[in-house]
């Protein structure tokens, strides 16, 4: 068969989030850094973007990753992350899985029992340290960059549910966090519907409210994602919570979420209720787990700033050749409102 496009892609997931990685058939672009790139994909090239995630070869619970060469001469590999409505300058569990990818499959060599990485990204450098056995990637840390909060109790009206309190904290990605009991629900993926619908709703007040702008970086801007939290529970070994992350265009990420686990310590951090290398188990919808810790504090602009550790597990599911036939009437795919969430 003539293909107009051919993809190799490895198909991956972290804690339940599917983050696929492409490792071949798309080329380099300009850009003096992974967010020039990351920006060059999303104004001249987000037909990538749509083919992996729009059906009908994606979905709305997927994301993907392209591994291309760092800009930044300390980092082994660099990668764009995509996902259903943006491309985020870093993510936790797409992190876990392109680690996973690079050192299973050789690209980067695996060194047993500990890989350390640096992985550039369009937030900045990342180093990764990778627990590995008998070829396995077994766990994936990865020291994120610095994260804090923007706003503690910010109140916002929501239309339907009345005025709730939320942080708006940079974790990776832009996040506003709130008590669930705020909405009158609990974290249960059987109500995963009501989740999503409440949590958007919440989202597009806060974007209607507030429009943080990260200090070092005025392309990074706006909150994208919502946090649902339980409250925190004391351990022998450190401090958990359960969370709901709804990610947009609206669904629950399978994952505790890597970067809102650190947006999250940020959060506890500067409500005193999380310390400097303390454990934090975060926990998903689906009972998936996260490790963190925070490392050490910094400042980033005006803003204190924690230094987040995250520690997680993924698992190749499959290599993949992803072909767009010429004669194909949807050559970036569809979206239909039976799986898609639409915006009330």
């Amino acid at each position: 068969m003539h293909a107009k496009r051919t993809i190799n892609v490895v198909g991956v997931h972290a804690a339940g989030e599917v983050g696929d990685v492409i490792v071949g058939g798309v080329l380099d672009v300009p850009g003096k850094t992974m967010f020039d790139k990351m920006m060059y994909f999303w104004k001249n090239a987000d037909d990538i973007r749509q083919i992996m995630l729009n059906e009908p070869r994606g979905r709305p619970s997927k994301n993907a990753n392209l591994i291309l060469p760092p800009c930044d001469p300390r980092a082994d590999a660099g990668f764009i992350i995509m996902e259903s409505e943006e491309y985020p300058p870093m993510s936790g569990s797409n992190t876990i899985c392109t680690t996973t990818v690079l050192l299973e499959t050789g690209m980067v060599k695996m060194q047993e029992p500990i890989t350390t990485l640096n992985l550039d990204t369009a937030a900045g450098l990342v180093t990764v340290s990778a627990e590995c056995e008998s070829g396995k990637c077994k766990t994936v840390a990865f020291n994120n960059v610095p994260a804090f909060v923007f706003h503690l109790d910010l109140e916002v009206e929501v239309p339907g549910i009345g005025k709730v309190l939320c942080d708006i904290v940079w974790g990776g990605m832009m996040y506003a966090i709130l008590d669930i009991s705020q909405v009158g629900l609990t974290i249960d993926s059987s109500d995963g519907e009501r989740i999503v619908e409440y949590g958007e709703r919440v989202k597009r007040a806060v974007q209607r409210t507030v429009h943080p702008i990260h200090p070092e970086n005025p392309g990074i801007n706006g909150v994208t994602n919502l946090v649902f939290t339980e409250p925190l529970q004391s351990e022998t070994s450190g401090k958990s919570a359960r969370n709901a992350t709804v990610v947009s265009p609206g669904r629950l990420d399978r994952s505790p979420c890597g970067t809102g686990t650190c947006a999250r310590m940020a959060q506890l951090y500067a409500r005193d209720e999380l310390l400097v290398g303390e454990s934090f188990r975060h926990i998903s919808p689906i009972g998936t787990e996260f490790m963190g810790t925070i490392r050490g504090t910094t400042k980033v602009g005006e803003y204190n700033a924690i230094l987040p550790t995250v520690k997680g597990s993924a698992w190749i599911t499959s290599y993949q050749q992803v072909v767009l036939d010429p004669s194909d009437p949807f050559p970036e795919g569809f979206r239909v409102g039976d799986s898609w969430h639409v915006s009330k």
